[in-house]
């Protein structure tokens, strides 16, 4: 709960908006308990007061009763009304909701026309309807609001339901043998209950209006009870002699339904867990920069050179330093690894070459990345732009994410190419076609016409691959592409890389945990922990020989077959957070090596030749390993 209000609290408007309901809510539930005047008694010798005239401070009407006492007593009666309103069309259109969408088949199709009959009708004819059928009265106009509001939750609940009713979790259920009626009230219900408190934040508003206006219209409260509509249906009559008596009811609704509308959106975002990380928020098109220190100077290593990145990402007053001075190098034809636990900073590294890391919360605040010795970081978005596909293409780990479900797979290999450079139809098409060919599909005129849904994993991860080559970049980042295929589906698609490295003189960064994988791909590798590098050297060497124990015990959870019993590795606990970094190396908790000394300051990255490691007790001598 405190989380939640936290989250409400950083939503200004929503706060505001929470502020002046909950006074407007406390004003009128302690209305019997202040010293007004009976709202219903008449004086028609003082009709019409103005405003701040005594004992009366907001004026009379024009039978002289207090409008003071008036407006307190109604906003009560329609405050009332609006959130009763709301319950009953929650409570009812959950239920038919639920109901559809669990059961469906006919039990859906029935419930769902009636529905859409519903809808067919505008909502305040239809609740004019009902009233005429019902009679006038407050009661009558509560039912009318709250019957053409039903249709609106039926709907979205049922929508929220069809998704969960199929989910392992409710299958479960269902093989353990509980009721569907217990399947729904203790695994569909709690799951739909975030998505009514939302339906109805932000339908309440529209209630408490809708009611004002059946009142207004003489068909809600009848005199001499007053509500916020009927006193505005009343005052019309004065509207430009004495405006002071629309204008009060009037603005009592406005602030109502203005607050009522700011604590919904915000109660909305709220409850969404995915304003904790900043993803509400609109992404920038490039990664904010706020470097803080000097630029680092070029060490001319490589086509895609890396220097002293930093990366972090800034949620509230917490900063998580994802990438804390990472340097790489890749050359033209070679293909480097980088190898690492989830959360080491390989995929956020990746990421920022291009300035893609999503801003808010990602900043980049230091460092240089290098392409052909023109600094990326800070970059105009045009210059990125042009570059992203062109010269540096991303294969992400992913690819039915990656890709757009609702378009074929040969138009979005078109549309890759026309975002740098014109193209007709017919050549896009011959193009699309040989780039299939290129990463080995099988009957590659059939696959343009397929959408993304109807390939196979491995063929998304082709696909993935031909988007990647389509404008002949001279840099691919591969972000762990093999990780969800199977073992035979991974081997083509590593010997297709492979092949295409040494056809066209591709530099490749191959993001990937498996030492496996880096055994058959890779050239060298560098291995990252907690954001930083703490081994790097050519591939067959740290195979052979590794340095830092976190490599060593990396290799170790890697089974091997055809080796004889050994027992499978794991390392003991949990990489640290990145907002909390201990002093010294951030491996020390976890290592078998660790002495006092690792505790106490900054590790340097000690090189010796093409080897690096960042530990002052490795597991062998680095000028030993660098021979």
């Amino acid at each position: 709960m405190s989380g939640f209000l936290k989250l409400l609290a950083r939503n200004r408007l929503a706060l505001a908006g929470g502020i002046v309901m909950a006074l407007v809510v406390l004003l009128a539930l302690v209305t019997p308990l202040l010293p007004l005047a009976d709202p219903d008694v008449t004086n028609t010798g003082a009709r019409f007061q103005p405003p701040f005239s005594e004992g009366a401070l907001l004026g009379t009407d024009h039978l002289g009763r207090d409008l003071l006492s008036r407006l307190l007593w109604g906003t009560r009666l329609s405050l009332a009304v609006g959130f009763a309103a709301a319950i009953a069309a929650a409570t009812i259109g959950a239920a038919v909701g639920i109901v559809s969408g669990f059961y469906g088949g006919r039990t859906d199709n029935l419930i769902m026309r009636g529905v859409d009959m519903l809808m067919a009708f505008p909502y305040i004819l239809l609740a004019l309807a009902i009233v005429a059928a019902l009679g006038p009265g407050l009661l009558n106009a509560l039912i009318a609001v709250a019957a053409v509001n039903v249709p609106f939750f039926a709907r979205n609940i049922r929508g929220i339901t069809v998704g969960l009713a199929h989910r392992e979790f409710v299958d479960a259920a269902r093989l353990s043998g509980l009721s569907n009626a217990r399947i729904i009230l203790s695994e569909i219900l709690p799951n739909v209950i975030p998505v009514i408190v939302i339906a109805m934040s932000t339908t309440i508003g529209w209630m408490i209006l809708e009611t004002a206006g059946l009142s207004f219209l003489g068909l809600g409260s009848q005199p001499p009870q007053a509500d916020l509509g009927s006193m505005l249906g009343e005052a019309r009559s004065a509207l430009i002699t004495n405006p002071h008596t629309s204008v009060v009811p009037g603005l009592m609704i406005l602030i109502i339904v203005m607050s009522i509308n700011l604590l919904g959106d915000g109660v909305r975002d709220a409850l969404d867990p995915r304003l904790k990380s900043g993803a509400l928020s609109r992404p920038m098109a490039a990664t904010r920069v706020d470097r803080r220190g000097p630029v680092p100077e070029s060490a001319g290593q490589g086509l895609l050179e890396v220097q002293e990145l930093q990366t972090q990402f800034h949620v509230k007053d917490r900063v998580y330093r994802a990438v804390g001075g990472v340097s790489l190098h890749v050359e033209p034809g070679e293909c480097l690894g980088l190898i690492g636990e989830s959360g080491s900073g390989k995929s956020v590294t990746a990421l920022s070459v291009m300035g893609l890391v999503a801003s808010p919360p990602g900043v980049i605040t230091g460092g240089a990345v290098r392409y052909e010795g023109e600094d990326l970081i800070g970059a105009p978005y045009g210059r990125l732009r042009d570059m992203r596909g062109r010269n540096v293409a991303y294969i992400f780990q992913d690819p039915l994410a990656t890709l757009h479900p609702l378009y074929r797979v040969g138009d979005q290999l078109i549309e890759a190419i026309r975002a740098h450079r014109p193209i007709g139809r017919r050549e896009g098409q011959a193009r699309a076609l040989e780039l299939l060919k290129s990463v080995r599909i099988p009957n590659p005129e059939k696959r343009l016409t397929d959408y993304p849904h109807e390939l196979s994993g491995g063929m998304r991860q082709r696909i993935g691959i031909a988007m990647a080559l389509a404008n002949e970049p001279d840099v691919i980042i591969a972000d762990e592409p093999t990780t969800a295929l199977d073992v035979t589906v991974q081997a083509q698609i590593l010997a297709l890389l492979d092949d295409l490295r040494r056809e066209r003189g591709l530099a490749i960064v191959f993001i990937t945990h498996d030492f496996g994988v880096v055994a058959q791909l890779c050239d060298r590798v560098a291995v990252m922990y907690a954001g930083r590098i703490v081994e790097e050297g050519p591939t067959q060497a740290i195979l052979e020989r590794p340095l830092h124990p976190y490599t060593a015990r990396l290799m170790a959870c890697v089974p091997e077959l055809g080796t004889g019993k050994r027992r499978l590795e794991a390392i003991p606990g949990l990489p640290p957070v990145v907002d909390r970094l201990p002093k010294g190396c951030a491996f020390a908790e976890r290592c078998t090596r660790a002495q006092p000394d690792c505790r106490k300051g900054e590790i340097d990255l000690y090189r010796a030749g093409p080897r690096a490691v960042r530990c002052i007790h490795p597991e062998a001598p680095l000028q030993e390993a660098a021979e």
